[in-house]
Parts: C-alpha cells; structure tokens; sequence
C-alpha cells in the first residue's frame, strides 16, 4: 500500500485494455494543447504547452510501450539503475 500515485495511475494504465483509435485521441489532444497554449502571452504558459504537446505526441507514436530504441535515450527507466550503469 505504500506505491505513489503515480505508480497506481500507471498500473491502472497497463492493465486496462487498448482501443482502436486510441493514439489517434492522443494525437489530436496534443494538438489542442499546442493550439491552446501558442499565442499565450505568458512564456511558461507556452514552453508548457510545448512540452505536454510533445509529450502526448510521443504517446500517441510509441504507444503505452516505448520502444527500446528509445529507451536508450530517455533520462529515466523502467526499476532501478544496477550500480554502474548510466
């Protein structure tokens, strides 16, 4: 019972079943949020924009598994680093 929020909402994700058109709702969100955000006056507003649409964009590509080819070039990972390891 001690898992964090974020664990359980990324348990949840996993577990549940995909449906067809799934990434395409990701992708058109990223959108929204990259429309949404643009013409911001305030600048954090905008690089927040930018970056959660970046986020839903890869999402909507990768899919709930990202790839090992892209798991290389994250800055985190799935457990924990072994000892030496980068």
């Amino acid at each position: 019972m001690t898992e964090s929020l974020l664990q359980r909402i990324e348990n949840d994700d996993a577990a549940r079943p995909g449906f067809p058109g799934e990434h395409w709702l990701v992708f058109g969100a990223a959108i929204a949020v990259w429309i949404g955000t643009r013409r911001h006056p305030s600048f954090a507003v905008r690089l927040l924009g930018s970056v959660a649409g970046t986020a839903l964009v890869a999402r909507a590509v990768t899919g709930r598994e990202v790839p090992p080819q892209l798991v290389h070039w994250l800055p985190f990972r799935r457990g924990r680093r072994r000892p030496g390891e980068r």
